[in-house]
């Protein structure tokens, strides 16, 4: 490890095949963590590349739980995370909206490492176990077309990164690759990134690992989500095409709102202001979830441009399709949960 370090520490890139190997050193419990922390800080100080990206997170897919998924379309909707922000956890919410229209939707996560409450911290909030086992996720996706995997139980070998991911306090390429490691394999994909200058880069590696139509974006403010404060960029990854493009939220019959206006708090906070929206009080949080959802549609291919997203995201919410697949996923946990003390 020593001298994947040094070289990186030099500014230069590494190679695929040297990142494979750098990245099963890093998973390989012989190693010392000191070491670790010491290799994902020159990667960050240095940028990661399109090659460093996906051989780690190919290497750390190989290392995941076979899940044994029922035939389906999938698609997963989690951001990087890392953006600084303190924004409630948009994309959790707006699983729920996908979900409650048709979408099928296997939404990858874990507690939070660099933000006040992360996807498994406010989904317990609500009630719904993180540490529900693998054959009953699965079931649950069979039943409710939706199921969330908290990445440290499919993925085992996350333990001693998650020491040190939480050590070093910062983003690292561990929150470029949570959502390019979702261990079922997805058909579709919407995720945002803190990184303006990087969605075709990223956009290219979801290219490299196959995913066969899938959106990215950046939004103002450096938002992993399609933001209301300002301009967001997206890329689209169409059957090996990438396409830039970009939009406002007048551009999808939204109105302005300055990031403020979407702050989060910790997890209790964020189940409260996740049961408004799916509630249907209309805000700058609930136009933010139509907004993401919108573009969530759009990337699944269930509408043929966002502001039909975002029309199909009001109606899955003022319908209450979105709130009906929360409680069914509570309900399902609890049950869940008194069978395992049975």
């Amino acid at each position: 490890m020593r001298g994947f370090i040094e070289k990186v520490e030099k500014n230069e890139h590494l190679h695929y095949e040297e990142m494979v190997e750098a990245s099963r050193l890093m998973f390989n419990e012989a190693t010392e963590l000191q070491q670790i922390a010491n290799f994902l800080i020159a990667l960050s100080k240095k940028g990661e590349t399109t090659n460093e990206i996906a051989a780690l997170a190919t290497v750390m897919k190989s290392f995941a739980l076979k899940l044994n998924e029922p035939v389906g379309s999938y698609m997963d909707n989690c951001g990087t995370g890392g953006d600084g922000l303190n924004s409630f956890n948009i994309s959790t919410t707006s699983a729920f909206v996908l979900a409650g229209a048709g979408a099928t939707i296997v939404k990858h996560g874990n507690r939070k490492i660099s933000s006040a409450a992360g996807s498994s911290d406010v989904l317990e909030a609500l009630g719904i176990d993180s540490s529900i086992d693998i054959g009953s996720s699965m079931d649950l996706l069979a039943r409710e077309g939706l199921t969330f995997l908290y990445a440290p139980n499919v993925h085992p070998r996350l333990k001693r990164i998650g020491l040190v991911r939480k050590q070093i306090g910062k983003p690292t390429i561990f929150n470029l690759i949570g959502p390019l490691t979702n261990p079922v394999a997805l058909k579709s994909q919407y995720t945002g990134i803190n990184r303006p200058n990087f969605t075709i880069e990223y956009a290219t590696v979801l290219q490299m690992l196959g995913r066969e139509r899938a959106i990215v974006v950046c939004g103002a403010e450096g938002m992993d989500e399609a933001s209301l404060a300002g301009k967001s960029e997206f890329v689209l990854v169409d059957k090996g095409d990438l396409i830039p493009f970009t939009l406002t939220p007048e551009d999808v019959g939204l109105t302005y709102a300055p990031i403020s206006a979407i702050q989060g708090g910790d997890a209790q906070e964020n189940a409260t202001i996740m049961r408004t929206v799916l509630q249907g009080n209309r805000s700058a949080y609930f136009d933010s979830v139509i907004f993401n959802a919108g573009v969530g549609f759009f990337a699944n291919g269930m509408v043929s441009n966002i502001p039909e997203g975002v029309k199909l995201a009001t109606d899955s919410i003022l319908s209450g399709k979105a709130l009906e697949k929360l409680e069914a996923v509570i309900t399902y946990s609890n049950e869940s949960r008194k069978k395992e003390v049975v």
